[in-house]
């Protein structure tokens, strides 16, 4: 008989996030620092980026996560990571296999599958790792999760999965996911003075969050469609909408306007206080948060149903 998964017992001591610390200085200097690395990172998009953003990958990063006590901003990030390192594994392989006579990109496919798994959670287990040092996902609970779904395992194939996973990224691991954005931006609301609780905007916002990731494709097909006024967009038009898809600073203005109307729909305007911080031009904001808002109904629907 399968052992149920080790299962971490120290959720409850993971540290809240708390708001209104930071002096304004350092809020500017941090948004601003964010801003110009969601540009870089648009700027040098893969045309396969978040092609291993699933829902069932997704969801079981979810649900892997809170099964080991892991907060948030762990999860989140162990997601993009996910999906960075397996872009440049797979074009690695595919270029290996085209070098040599001798590797057959079928069983070189067939065996990325297999060590899919591997790879998520040495994902979880390298997020966890830069986030909380007393809480980390160690090799005993990989393995006893691994070895319950039927998996055989070793300690050797978990440390190698995570070298794996480190040397494919040269170690560029510390990533922004779309919850950092919107904890810089509740910060520089906070300091605005807007009135609502910021502590509960902030656990709307990982609600709304979570059915973003979790219906990304069809949230961002109905935001496509509509930004478009097509019902069949063509390929390129899906290609040249990828930034979108991946601004996470977009992304982090339209979860907060959407928690804002979710928890008080009378304190709508007050998003219009992150328009005064730079690099965000006011105008800009709008439109941006037009864009995302769009797709944001179906979000209201499923966090009220919850």
């Amino acid at each position: 008989m399968n052992q149920m998964p080790l299962k971490s017992n120290r959720g409850s001591l993971l540290p809240g996030t708390v708001f209104g610390i930071a002096p304004s200085d350092v809020i500017e200097d941090i948004l601003i620092g964010l801003a110009n690395d969601n540009e870089l990172s648009l700027d040098h998009l893969s045309e396969h980026t978040g092609s291993f953003k699933q829902p069932k990958v997704i969801e079981l990063v979810f649900l892997l996560s809170k099964h080991w006590g892991q907060d948030n901003s762990t999860k989140y990030q162990a997601v993009e990571l996910l999906d960075r390192f397996m872009i440049f594994h797979v074009e690695e392989l595919y270029k290996s296999s085209a070098r040599s006579l001798n590797r057959r990109w079928d069983l070189m496919k067939a065996n990325l599958c297999n060590m899919f798994i591997l790879h998520l959670v040495s994902c979880i287990q390298i997020t966890s790792k830069l986030h909380f040092h007393y809480n980390i996902v160690n090799n005993h609970m990989v393995l006893q999760f691994l070895r319950s779904a039927d998996y055989s395992y070793k300690k050797e194939d978990v440390l190698r999965s995570e070298l794996t996973v480190l040397k494919t990224l040269n170690f560029q691991i510390n990533i922004h996911s779309p919850l950092t954005y919107v904890e810089i931006l509740l910060e520089v609301l906070g300091h605005n003075g807007c009135s609502l609780r910021l502590k509960d905007m902030h656990e709307i916002c990982v609600m709304v969050l979570d059915l973003v990731y979790l219906l990304r494709t069809p949230m961002y097909d109905a935001v496509l469609k509509a930004s478009m006024d097509l019902s069949t967009p063509t390929s390129l038009q899906r290609s040249t909408f990828l930034p979108v898809k991946e601004d996470h600073m977009l992304l982090g203005t339209g979860v907060i306007s959407a928690s804002t109307f979710i928890i008080h729909p009378d304190s709508w305007n007050q998003k219009e206080s992150i328009g005064q911080w730079k690099p965000w031009k006011r105008r800009d904001l709008y439109e941006n948060l037009q864009k995302s808002l769009k797709g944001s109904e179906c979000l209201k629907d499923a966090v009220l149903e919850t």
